[in-house]
């Protein structure tokens, strides 16, 4: 049966078909268009001109559109991309802004563009596909009467004109906004291989054969530009409220955390009120249980945005949703989130990648972590307290709670250096890094809320399991803040074990800051607890670290005191590790008195220990202190073998900063038998290293004995450069001896490059501060190297002053080289300073390093 309908408009020709009341139903469709029809391009919304931040998802979207961009025959490879994020997020902009910019290029869409929002996550005011299809027709310009009444028929239709447009080059872009389901959204997208669609949803539509493109946060730059340009669109170019008060619109930013809606929502709400500062509005967001409630406008609210994607969830989803902000942290794994659904793995995952679907949760860092947007998890957790009884909402805080002490514990032990046992939750040592270096944000961000929400005892173990691995991350700040808490929690409820414990872990922590007026009174308060406990063994390891804290403080008889009885101590209790800890610790302490030959036999008796009991970590800190004592003795080709041993163990344990501490040893032993470039490179390393660490003392030892090294193979001006920036860096730690010793070191290298001048108050700061601290030896040479900067510009008698008083310090000393070395440089300038002659080279610089 042939059928035709003939209107002034549009002409359908169908053959093979019925002809149904105004309706022509048939197997084949020949749609011929008018000679001219308006372009559907009314529908399109106008661009906002706040838009930023999103080039780059404009220009792939663009890419894909791009006619050019198939193959050879003029084809695309992508005729379908859809956007997907959360609400709020900005997708349908960045599908105008893309949309219109695909219209200006000659070319692209010459049929213009269709336009329609279905609504889907309203149900109020959802567009089924069926009626968004009439819509659509209509826009083409296909009478009502031509339009059929069902769904698969109204497509077909609709694909067909599409069709036809595309082959008479009138190709026309569909936009479909706000799809919730692929079913929603597939009827409305072309088939004909030319014309082209964008797709948004909230949802990770992958059932439409489409390019996938996913819409994040903006960066904080970006957020900062949308404020301002809805602002100066509002009020006009000047209203500059935002960049007048750049602390409050970051404040600002950082509140909406990045999602366009609520940035959006907040400069309308400054533009409401021309006189309100920046100030006034960043205030008000502070407050987390009404911040929702601030970025609301009567025509749009990002609480409203977020239940219309909530009320699409199953109650599974729904529930897990709720419960997701107990976490105190930045994100979560999938097994955290098993303990605190209570479900399995599998489940939980499941669970999971459907609210990353729905773009209520996003995939974090690496798979198998999953984090919210601040705002949705404020969201989350205002339907959560409403839901708190249903969920059991308590029981799952403790259920998570409990996994976080229970793994942490598990981790800790193969932490241990000494051989033994380990928990079996983790195979290895290098597994449980890897989970504490993944959960390490939510370890201290739930022990640092855990006593607000009523479980004390949960920041007490955290603070005491964490304590290792706190300190190989040298992740101090977290420790001194966790143990504080702890210490705190102990105190409160009279347990002074625990008490102890959390001293002695602070003043290690304090220790590492370089607190060390904090750490000795820390330490001193957990011996006295142990000593009026009756406990002999951990007082004497406390003992131990108190000689540490008072050794930087230059207290070195005491801190010999101290680790010399713990020594004692553990001796007796047959704690053989603790005892190599308490020689391999005095050893430091000896070497700085100058004892050089009885802290070679402290290191090695420790050393030797730590090898006889498995401990080849701690082996290795035994051979980095042995390593330095032996230069001292001038044993150098054992201590360069000893140095090397100990940065292969550190690297083996992954301890990056104990192995910039052997590096920078190793190039000390390696300048001694003049192997330069050699020692260069060393300290070139141990500098990267402690610069990834951010270990600022330890770079600017580092960068001294780089200095040194430069000065050595005559590289002089990169020797200044790098003792001026060590200076600097004790300077800023507030390291007196370290300043003044590499302030010497300079004045060293400023002679060789002709800076006397320079050179001579290098030393006399150096010497100054020598004096102060009480450290004679360094005071001579400092001392010695000050006359030799004065002699060079002729300033005899300032010079003969210096050597004077050299000497008279080395006497005392009863260092009988020194103080001739500076009876002879003041006999030859006694002399210059008489004949009048220009001073002829002498002994050179005193070597204080």
């Amino acid at each position: 049966m042939n059928a035709a309908r003939v209107d002034a408009a549009t002409s359908n020709t169908i053959t093979g078909g019925i002809f149904f009341h105004a309706v022509v139903q048939g197997r084949d469709i020949t749609v011929r268009l008018p000679p001219a029809i308006t372009p559907a391009l009314s529908g399109l919304p106008a661009p906002d001109s706040a838009f930023t931040g999103r080039d780059r998802h404009v220009e792939r979207l663009l890419a894909d559109l791009a006619p050019a961009g198939g193959d050879a025959g003029g084809q695309r490879a992508v005729l379908v991309s859809t956007v997907s994020g959360l609400g709020g997020i900005g997708k349908t902009e960045l599908v105008v802004q893309t949309a219109t910019r695909a219209l200006e290029e000659p070319g692209w869409f010459p049929g213009g563009v269709l336009f329609t929002d279905l609504a889907g996550y309203d149900p109020a005011r959802s567009i089924s596909p069926e009626r968004a299809l009439e819509g659509l027709l209509r826009a083409l310009a296909v009478p009502g009467e031509h339009i059929p009444g069902g769904l698969e028929d109204r497509q077909r239709l609709y694909r067909s004109v599409l069709a036809a447009y595309a082959r008479e080059g009138r190709r026309i872009l569909v936009v479909v906004d706000n799809a919730s389901t692929a079913a929603q959204a597939g009827p409305l997208l072309p088939t004909d291989g030319a014309t082209a669609a964008l797709v948004t949803s909230r949802h990770t539509l992958d059932g439409l054969g489409a390019r996938l493109h996913d819409l994040d946060t903006l960066d904080t730059a970006a957020s900062l530009a949308v404020l301002d340009r809805a602002l100066r669109h509002a009020r006009g170019s000047d209203d500059t409220r935002f960049t007048d008060d750049a602390d409050a619109a970051t404040v600002i930013a950082r509140l909406c955390a990045g999602l366009p809606l609520a940035l959006r929502i907040a400069a309308a709400v400054l533009a409401a009120a021309p006189t309100r500062p920046a100030s006034s509005l960043a205030a008000s967001l502070q407050a987390e249980h009404t911040r929702l409630d601030k970025l609301a406008r009567p025509d749009r609210a990002v609480r409203a945005a977020f239940d219309l994607s909530y009320q699409h969830l199953t109650p599974g989803q729904a529930r897990l949703f709720r419960l997701l902000p107990l976490n105190p942290g930045p994100d979560l794994s999938t097994d955290a989130t098993a303990r605190l659904g209570d479900t399995g793995p599998d489940r939980a995952e499941e669970l999971l990648q459907q609210l990353a679907e729905a773009h209520l949760v996003e995939p974090g860092s690496s798979w198998g972590r999953w984090r919210m947007h601040d705002l949705v998890r404020l969201h989350a957790d205002e339907h959560g307290r409403a839901h708190a009884t249903a969920d059991r909402r308590d029981s799952a805080r403790t259920r998570l709670f409990t996994h976080y002490q229970d793994t942490t514990q598990a981790a800790d032990t193969h932490l241990d250096t000494l051989p033994g046992p380990r928990a079996p939750r983790f195979p290895d040592r290098a597994t449980a890094l890897h989970w504490l270096d993944a959960e390490h944000p939510n370890l201290t961000a739930t022990a640092i809320a855990a006593p607000a929400l009523g479980h004390p005892a949960t920041t007490v173990s955290l603070a005491f399991s964490l304590a290792r691995f706190l300190g190989l991350r040298r992740s101090f700040d977290d420790a001194i803040t966790l143990t504080t808490s702890a210490l705190a929690i102990c105190r409160g409820g009279g347990d002074r074990h625990g008490e102890a414990q959390a001293l002695s872990i602070l003043g290690n922590a304090l220790g590492d800051v370089r607190r060390f007026e904090d750490a000795i009174q820390a330490h001193t308060g957990a011996a006295a607890i142990y000593r009026e406990l009756g406990d002999r063994h951990r007082e004497s390891r406390v003992l131990n670290n108190l000689g540490n804290a008072l050794g930087e403080l230059r207290r070195f008889e005491e801190a010999i005191h101290a680790h010399s009885d713990a020594a004692t101590v553990f001796r007796e209790l047959g704690d053989r590790h603790g005892e190599a800890q308490a020689l391999n610790n005095l050893g430091i302490t000896l070497q700085q008195v100058r004892r050089f030959e009885e802290a070679v036999r402290a290191h090695t008796e420790a050393g030797s220990i730590y090898r006889d009991l498995g401990d080849r970590h701690l082996e290795g800190t035994a051979l980095i202190n042995l390593g330095g004592a032996l230069v001292q003795v001038r044993r150098f080709d054992e201590a360069i073998d000893s140095q090397a041993r100990a940065a292969d163990v550190c690297r083996e344990f992954g301890d990056r900063h104990l192995e910039g501490t052997a590096l920078n040893n190793f190039g000390n032993a390696l300048r001694q038998v003049r192997r330069y470039e050699e020692a260069i490179h060393a300290h070139t390393r141990a500098i990267a290293i402690y610069r990834e660490l951010d270990s600022r003392h330890g770079e600017g030892q580092a960068l001294g004995n780089l200095g040194t090294a430069f000065v050595q193979v005559g590289r002089f001006q990169e020797a200044v450069s790098a003792h001026t920036r060590a200076a600097d860096v004790f300077r800023d730690l507030g390291d007196r001896h370290g300043e003044a010793s590499e302030r010497g070191s300079l004045g060293i290298a400023l002679v060789q490059v002709g800076r006397f001048e320079e050179a001579a108050h290098a030393h006399t700061r150096a010497a100054t501060a020598f004096g102060e601290l009480g450290d004679r030896h360094l005071e001579g040479t400092a001392l010695t190297n000050l006359g030799g900067a004065l002699q060079q510009v002729r300033r005899y008698e300032e010079a003969i002053h210096a050597y004077t008083r050299a000497a008279a310090v080395f006497g005392e000393l009863g260092d009988r080289h020194g103080e001739e070395t500076a009876l002879e440089a003041w006999a030859v300038t006694h002399n210059e300073r008489w004949l009048g002659r220009d001073r002829r080279p002498g002994a050179g610089p005193a070597d204080g390093r």
